[in-house]
């Protein structure tokens, strides 16, 4: 069953919240870090991503970089940018992208739930991004930035959320990209008591988005508590913070692709040999969206298609199977492709659907690439079938929108 706790959070005054509040360390790059943050001695940036403090080039690895962090993370508590609330809270946050909301309770997550799987993962993660969170933890003693989990619908959270949130928020802001950011404060004891007894009764939680934040917090809070001879599991460092949400509020959006070349084939044979496999209709040149599951968009030559997945070639059984990303992986960049490594084949890149088709199609138009191809998006059931099932969902097969923004709530571990 999910163990999670409040706790006393560290975060912006109300009037510096903008100022201090940043995009995820790792949806930018540290140029454009530099630039958000030009002129704003405030920006979390400067803890999150510090090599923005340094000269341009430094390497965002180095440990005068993650000690800059620690400098950085103490001066904004002492100019007062971060302070840390004198009593445990959870705490509602809720973030608004096309007029629709979505509601998540900010919780201190139990490491050993981590480490035991009753939080469950459904992507990979790679050893160097959890070891550099991993250092970024350690020197700031704190989960500076929280991580994005899901859970099954639940009525008593539900209620405890819309409650809350009759009420006035501590934070009300629409951030730089026009996404709105609310924030609420439960410091009703009962209520504080209600969120832990029913978080108790759900079995799972899911990483719906950051599994490297996830891994690094849980591997720390346990690297602590194997070198604390005096440990006894009710330690801050026992926790990690993240952010949960009620499955039905997420709303996954599409994970498109695009390939450098046609593997030697001209456009009339690359779309006979997909014949094979899937209904190929021609749909001109205004944008076509996928309509359905196993219905996929493939801009080429200035046209858009549709492919419909042939019943047969795939397994509605088969939780991994079924999905439209391993479908394409396997009929059409594998087989007619030959890329077999999404993670590492320099031939094919990414584009999450945030950015719209019309992002395939200039980058098809300008000859950069030779194809794209929309896929229509999973769904939250989808992501929690597979991550019950032990499974691991194929690289680049789920995006969230909007982010959660860095900087509103800080759990330290001591």
């Amino acid at each position: 069953m999910a163990k999670v706790k409040p706790f006393k959070g560290v975060r912006p005054p109300r009037h510096l919240v903008t100022e201090v509040a940043s995009r995820p360390y790792d949806v930018l790059n540290s140029e454009e870090a530099r630039k958000e943050s030009e002129g704003n001695p405030k920006s979390l940036y400067h803890i999150i991503k510090p090599e923005i403090d340094f000269e341009p080039g430094t390497d965002e690895h180095d440990p005068k970089v993650y000690d800059k962090a620690v400098e950085n993370f103490n001066a904004f508590q002492q100019n007062g940018w971060l302070v840390q609330d004198d009593k445990d809270h959870y705490y509602i946050y809720a973030q608004t992208m096309n007029g629709r909301t979505q509601y998540g309770i900010v919780v201190a997550a139990n490491v050993d739930d981590y480490m035991e799987g009753r939080i469950k993962k459904h992507e990979l993660t790679r050893r160097d991004k959890e070891e550099d969170r991993m250092k970024h933890v350690r020197v700031n003693n704190a989960n500076i930035e929280p991580v994005f989990f899901a859970f099954p619908d639940n009525e008593v959270l539900q209620a405890v959320i819309d409650e809350v949130t009759a009420g006035e928020p501590e934070y009300d802001f629409t951030a730089p990209d026009g996404f709105g950011h609310h924030f609420w404060v439960i410091d009703n004891p009962a209520t504080i008591a209600k969120v832990t007894e029913e978080f108790a009764k759900i079995p799972y939680l899911y990483i719906a988005d950051g599994h490297h934040r996830s891994a690094a917090a849980a591997l720390v809070g346990h690297e602590k508590a194997v070198n604390n001879p005096a440990h006894h599991g009710a330690e801050e460092y026992n926790y990690f913070l993240a952010v949960a949400f009620p499955a039905s509020h997420l709303n996954i959006i599409d994970y498109n692709r695009v390939v450098k070349d046609l593997n030697g084939l001209t456009p009339e044979e690359f779309l006979a040999r997909i014949a094979d496999n899937f209904i190929v209709e021609e749909k001109g040149v205004e944008e076509y969206r996928p309509t359905a599951l196993h219905n996929f968009s493939l801009y080429l030559g200035g046209k858009w298609y549709s492919l419909t997945a042939k019943p047969g070639t795939y397994n509605d059984d088969d939780p991994i199977g079924v999905l439209d990303v391993t479908i394409s992986s396997d009929l059409i960049l594998r087989d007619i492709l030959g890329i077999t490594d999404l993670r590492s084949d320099k031939r094919i890149d990414f584009v999450g659907g945030i950015r719209g088709l019309g992002e395939l199609k200039r980058r098809v138009d300008s000859g950069e690439m030779a194809m794209a191809l929309a896929l229509y998006p999973v769904s939250m059931k989808q992501l929690m079938d597979i991550a019950d099932s032990g499974n691991i969902m194929p690289p680049k097969t789920t995006w969230f929108e909007p982010k959660l923004r860095s900087g509103l709530v800080i759990h330290k571990l001591d």
